[in-house]
């Protein structure tokens, strides 16, 4: 049951009638369901396919590529004593293939790159010497490591330079497709169980399909996470492991960002981790923000070197909050969870995370989707202790000669802004106005779950934006 990815299927169906051979990089994080929009695109018809062993040496690699062959047709491989062997041998398959395209699906390639094996070099000769020769192949690599598929694919600066002829970065769900494939297998979700769903496991198709009809929402995340067979217990260590070959420092990061809400300098994660794991921590945030874990932001008058890293992969902060060293034996944690402090200042979180998620949808709402815009978190650190400081939860740089302050709240109900917020969000658009000298308009927006009640302390918001607009 393939649900949304239109445009990404469509495009798949139009490389494989072109009148060329084509590259074809499809990458995205773990569990997003690349493997499964491939095979479902071409009806699991394959010249050839074949998936990466994880942790598997260059033998174990090299043993399972030749059983790959066979599997497809060949009648017995020989032994295959490097990569350029396994790609001779696959192009001297393929020569006996009589059907037209000839689709090559290699699944979580990055996994066979092992240290030393020469492997991107054959690839390259493969490619290069032999593919490009003829007009009938398409080759589709596949991989949730996102950063090697960039760096040795995407980016390749040596014999597959701008040989890819094609990318696609497939990204988790919208709240939108989580809705439609909620509906596909009829779980009766009302819009506000699907934003809380989204809160929790964010838009990965794969931890969606594990929610039952006839549970609730709350139902659903105790069983995922805290039942004593709980599918989604290991996760987040096979998550990490999947994606990096050393996940340790990757780890480290996300812990020491996961305590802070606005995020963190690059400095600031180096002190607190204690070190610069040898100069690579550039690399390691890199790697996550490429995956989509973190995101990094510049805030207006700051430089490159002053960026901000936040979490912002909603699995990954739940997981933080309430699994990691939960010792609470306890199958309905999560339903008995629900009115707690803890409960509280999650949602508060995650809702943010969900609104930088969507960002399109809320310009939409706004009416600027044609505006150039620029979209950030905002802090300020009092240089004294005379002074206060103040943070804005998403800021909207638009250059139509506006500045939108975004206030992102969650509530089970309409938002009452009560006096004394009033005064600190006025305070909030002053501190904003004098730190940065802006000669923009500044506009106050409430982003809520359901809504504002209207009373005397809502005039100065000159926007409003609701959880339903973000299903846009």
């Amino acid at each position: 049951m393939l649900v949304g990815r239109q445009y990404e299927q469509k495009l798949l169906l139009e490389i494989a009638q072109s009148d060329k051979s084509e590259f074809v990089a499809v990458y995205g994080r773990r569990r997003v369901g690349k493997t499964y929009l491939i095979r479902e695109t071409f009806n699991y018809n394959f010249a050839f396919q074949h998936t990466g062993v994880q942790d598997g040496d260059k033998d174990v690699q090299l043993s399972r590529f030749a059983k790959s062959l066979e599997n497809a047709g060949m009648s017995k491989c020989k032994k295959l004593n490097d990569w350029f062997d396994a790609f001779d041998a696959l192009g001297d398959f393929l020569k006996g293939v009589t059907s037209g395209k000839k689709i090559i699906f290699i699944d979580e390639m990055p996994w066979m790159d092992t240290p030393k094996s020469g492997f991107v070099t054959a690839l390259e000769h493969f490619w290069n010497g032999w593919a490009t020769m003829r007009r009938d192949i398409i080759l589709i690599v596949c991989g949730s490591a996102t950063s090697w598929i960039v760096s040795k694919i995407v980016k390749n600066y040596g014999g597959l330079h701008n040989r890819l002829t094609r990318q696609i970065y497939l990204k988790p769900f919208t709240l939108r497709e989580c809705e439609l494939y909620a509906t596909a297998r009829e779980l009766k979700m009302t819009r506000e169980q699907v934003l809380q769903t989204y809160m929790v496991l964010g838009g990965v198709p794969y931890y969606w399909s594990f929610l039952r009809r006839g549970l609730s929402w709350a139902q659903n995340i105790d069983r995922l996470f805290f039942d004593e067979n709980a599918d989604l217990k290991d996760e987040f260590t096979a998550l990490y492991s999947s994606l990096f070959r050393n996940p340790e420092p990757h780890i480290q990061v996300v812990t020491v960002l996961g305590k802070k809400k606005a995020g963190m300098t690059r400095g600031e994660i180096a002190q607190h981790i204690g070190q610069d794991h040898g100069g690579t921590l550039s690399k390691i945030l890199k790697d996550l923000e490429m995956c989509s874990f973190i995101r990094s932001y510049n805030s207006i008058g700051k430089s490159k070197k002053e960026s901000l890293y936040q979490l912002l992969d909603n699995f990954t902060l739940f997981y933080f909050r309430f699994v990691e060293g939960n010792k609470v034996k306890d199958s309905q944690f999560w339903s008995r969870s629900l009115d707690s402090t803890a409960f509280n200042v999650w949602s508060g979180l995650a809702f943010e995370r969900v609104c930088f998620q969507h960002v399109e949808q809320i310009k939409k709402s706004l009416g600027i989707t044609g505006v150039i815009s620029s979209v950030y978190s905002w802090v300020y650190r009092p240089k004294s202790a005379e002074e206060s400081g103040t943070q804005i939860d998403m800021l909207i740089d638009r250059a139509d000669g506006v500045i939108n302050l975004c206030e992102i709240k969650y509530s089970t109900g309409k938002y009452e802004i009560k006096k004394k917020y009033a005064e600190e969000l006025r305070h909030k658009a002053s501190i904003f106005k004098s730190k940065t000298e802006t000669k923009k308009a500044v506009f106050t927006v409430m982003i809520t779950t359901n809504g504002l009640i209207h009373n005397a302390y809502a005039g100065d918001i000159q926007n409003e934006v609701v959880a339903e607009e973000l299903f846009g």
